[in-house]
């Protein structure tokens, strides 16, 4: 399948740069995978579920980054296959939780939005930060969500808290370590039509008993319209 990037890729923007790029199978993820490839970087990525016949990344770890040894592992596997990296990108994030609003969440998921929102990229900052203030030259992108400010309370209040405190997390740690050579960004999409973002739209549709396409029209009208008229695509972000 042949991607079309709406911006110029160049051969050599990321020539000779370390990237690791957390749930980079599918998605988002998988759409910036291709970018950095393209644009000449070394890439890493990670994700829960082994590779789909067909992909292929120069480094690959399998594991779950929502627990502390999962996160263990990429660390342990990218320091003994490149020493350190040049830019992280923590893409990683979402919310599996049942519809039902603030009674339908248990203490265990609201563990778990923590875990995969706010403390993964946490622990990848803290291993990979002392390298790049050490060669005082690094960047970290933090993927957050419109729902920081525009929380969807149906069925993702605990992710959009999370993804609020990554955001003030975020702002913390630019202005820590951004004096130190280090760029701390942050991107916070709006709805883009994942597969991830699919699935919640066929589960509105279901259990509201509409159709997909009002299902999808609803979620844009729940965070206050999309001037396009329609969600974007990973290769847009």
């Amino acid at each position: 399948m042949t991607t079309t990037y709406p911006f110029p890729v160049s051969g050599d923007e990321f020539k000779g740069k370390r990237v690791l790029v957390t749930g980079g199978t599918k998605g988002m993820g998988q759409a910036m995978v291709r970018r950095f490839t393209l644009s000449g970087a070394s890439v890493a990525t990670t994700a829960r579920s082994p590779l789909s016949d067909g992909q292929a990344v120069p480094l690959f770890v399998q594991t779950d980054i929502g627990t502390a040894a999962g996160v263990q592992d990429v660390i342990s596997r990218i320091q003994q296959e490149w020493g350190g990296l040049d830019i992280l990108v923590n893409n990683v994030g979402g919310s599996d939780a049942q519809n039902g609003g603030y009674k339908a969440l248990s203490d265990d998921d609201w563990q778990k939005a923590l875990n995969v929102n706010l403390l993964a990229s946490v622990r990848l900052d803290r291993a990979f930060l002392p390298g790049m203030i050490e060669r005082k030259s690094g960047v970290i992108l933090h993927i957050s969500s419109i729902q920081h400010r525009l929380p969807l309370y149906d069925a993702t209040l605990a992710y959009a808290a999370a993804k609020g405190a990554l955001n003030t997390y975020n702002k913390g740690l630019a202005n820590e370590v951004g004096p130190k050579g280090v760029r701390v960004n942050m991107i916070s999409p709006g709805f883009i039509e994942t597969s991830g973002a699919h699935g919640m739209i066929l589960q509105l549709a279901q259990s509201s008993g509409i159709s997909e396409d009002a299902a999808r029209q609803q979620i844009m009208n729940m965070i206050g319209g999309i001037p396009i008229g329609r969600p974007g695509q990973p290769e847009e972000v």
